[in-house]
């Protein structure tokens, strides 16, 4: 089956031109971390319209957790935001912090079987999403054993010699009904089958899906910024990434929009005007600032 996986990160989305583009599944956003409003602002209108225009639906949560309490934690939110749906794609606890990888194999297959149990016992067909190198060192057998995997590679071929059953080969995929690039999947088992007769995410063995009720229209998005725009900085963090939280100083001043890219409520900047989109990034790039903190000129 073709798929896609999306977040607020991907705007307003016409699902039924995703329907008819070929897409048969989605796996949603549901959001980040331990606490409701950490919640994806475009989780519930996806949900009802993508239902309503007959894509398969599936869910995932990133995970900030330091902790094996943290990540029972956001099994917890997950849960509260998964309540009264139903999906025929499994739901996904999504690890890739490299503050999680740092703490090494035993520490992160411990935070997903955690997580895990959790999703379980509600009810459940729950899976990891991962790149594969973390599959290959930092998730243990037994995780892989258990629990469905999905595997991010970025290729034309997946050299991932474990079992898998979702496939994310692309971020920068082009689906109609979508005006960003696009995370596109493949899934090599028959998840709506197995979980839909199995009772399993909110299905009771072998009924039909709940009727949908259309989407609200979705709401205004909040101001993005484009490539070159001037902005004011007052003594506002600097970081070195998209998810460090550690601060690499503080800057004040006129700075530029560096390629107009939001990732993780942060723009990357630069000093000077003919920097924009200027390579090497290493050298035109001042840091990445938060959404929150630019003030345009």
């Amino acid at each position: 089956m073709k798929g896609i996986d999306v977040s607020k990160y991907n705007g307003s989305i016409n699902w039924s031109e995703v329907k008819k583009s070929g897409i048969d599944f989605a796996i949603l956003r549901a959001g980040y971390g331990q606490y409701e409003n950490q919640k994806d602002e475009t989780f519930e209108n996806n949900y009802a319209a993508a239902k309503k225009a007959g894509v398969k639906l599936g869910a995932y949560i990133y995970s900030y957790a330091k902790s094996a309490e943290d990540a029972k934690k956001e099994a917890a939110v997950f849960l509260k935001w998964l309540k009264g749906k139903q999906f025929e794609m499994p739901v996904y606890y999504d690890v890739e912090e490299n503050s999680q990888a740092k703490k090494g194999k035993a520490f992160v297959s411990l935070l997903i079987k955690n997580f895990c149990s959790v999703m379980e016992n509600a009810g459940y067909f729950v899976g990891v999403y991962a790149n594969k190198n973390w599959f290959e060192n930092y998730i243990d057998d037994e995780c892989k054993k258990r629990y469905a995997s999905w595997v991010a590679q970025w290729a034309k071929k997946n050299t991932y010699n474990g079992a898998y059953g979702l496939w994310q080969y692309s971020a920068s995929g082009k689906v109609n009904g979508i005006s960003t690039s696009v995370d596109l999947d493949t899934s090599y088992k028959d998840y709506p089958s197995i979980i839909v007769s199995g009772g399993f995410n909110g299905f009771k063995g072998g009924e039909a899906p709940k009727p949908v009720t259309p989407a609200p229209k979705p709401t205004t998005p909040k101001p993005s910024y484009k490539a070159g725009a001037k902005i004011r900085l007052d003594n506002a963090p600097i970081y070195a990434s998209s998810t460090t939280n550690r601060q690499a100083g503080k800057k004040t001043g006129i700075f530029y929009i560096y390629d107009g890219i939001e990732i993780r409520s942060r723009y990357r900047i630069t000093t000077k005007p003919e920097y924009v989109n200027a390579k090497p990034i290493d050298e035109k790039v001042t840091g990445y600032v938060r959404k929150s903190d630019i003030k345009q000129v």
